[in-house]
């Protein structure tokens, strides 16, 4: 197996591409060992300087400390990866999906998940991240930005230049986007 990676805007995190289903439970960001149960994941947190792990539905993005060097830890985190699937596992995360909070939302709430879903998380799954809806009240909508989009230097424009006119430009009642 091979597994690529892949640089993405946020210099501190890498995205890992294993050519193999990661989480076909949707996106988690697991920040603490002790929060799961997963070797391979329990195993890339140990590691000296990483901070964090993404995953999406075909690769992971592993975020480090600013001080730490991917040189040192890169292939760490590839052997791991290697050796998990090795031994027969299909995919990191395998969960069928459960029901979704939809029938709670309003038509608005609706129509900025589906934008959201189809036209901003698709770009930002490329560049090792994810952009999840948390509310809207008020003309504002909050969102939660996981991955390598958390803490990424670029996080701020493409929130206010991409998905902020996106979503006013598609829903007039979107006045401002926040990330909580």
């Amino acid at each position: 197996m091979f597994v690529q990676t892949q640089k993405t805007p946020n210099p501190n995190s890498l995205k890992f591409i294993p050519g193999r289903i990661v989480s076909n439970d949707g996106s988690h960001e697991i920040l603490n060992k002790e929060d799961t149960k997963n070797t391979l994941l329990r195993n890339i947190l140990s590691i000296n300087g990483v901070t964090g792990i993404f995953l999406g539905k075909d690769f992971l993005s592993i975020n480090k400390l600013n001080e730490g060097n991917w040189d040192d830890i890169q292939h760490i985190i590839i052997s791991y990866i290697n050796e998990y699937y090795a031994e027969g596992n299909k995919c990191i995360i395998d969960k069928l999906n459960q029901n979704e909070r939809e029938e709670s939302l309003s038509e608005i709430e609706k129509k900025i998940i589906h934008i959201l879903e189809t036209k901003v998380r698709p770009a930002v799954a490329k560049d090792g991240g994810d952009i999840s809806f948390k509310e809207f009240i008020d003309g504002k909508v909050k969102v939660e930005l996981k991955g390598s989009c958390s803490g990424c230097p670029s996080s701020t424009m493409t929130l206010k230049q991409g998905v902020q006119n996106l979503l006013t430009h598609y829903i007039p009642e979107v006045k401002e986007v926040l990330a909580v």
